[in-house]
């Protein structure tokens, strides 16, 4: 992540704000070398949670039935 002074962020704060929203990677700003902020894009997240990755899963066959294999954990 890259990092600047908090002067310079101050002097060229539009410009890191429309980088960071292009390039995808955040910005550490500093103040006397210590890291004080980090700037990062924004994640868009759905409104509703419930079907937010509906078409992301797919089931193939069953899921409940038991597959019949032995567990090493139960043999003893």
């Amino acid at each position: 992540m890259k990092t600047m002074n908090a002067a310079r962020f101050k002097a060229t704060c539009l410009q890191v704000l429309d980088q960071v929203a292009q390039s995808g990677h955040g910005v550490v700003v500093t103040k006397r070398g210590k890291p004080v902020a980090r700037v990062v894009p924004m994640v868009n997240r759905p409104d509703r949670i419930v079907g937010a990755m509906k078409a992301e899963i797919a089931f193939h066959g069953d899921i409940i039935t038991p597959l019949g294999a032995e567990w090493e954990a139960l043999k003893q």
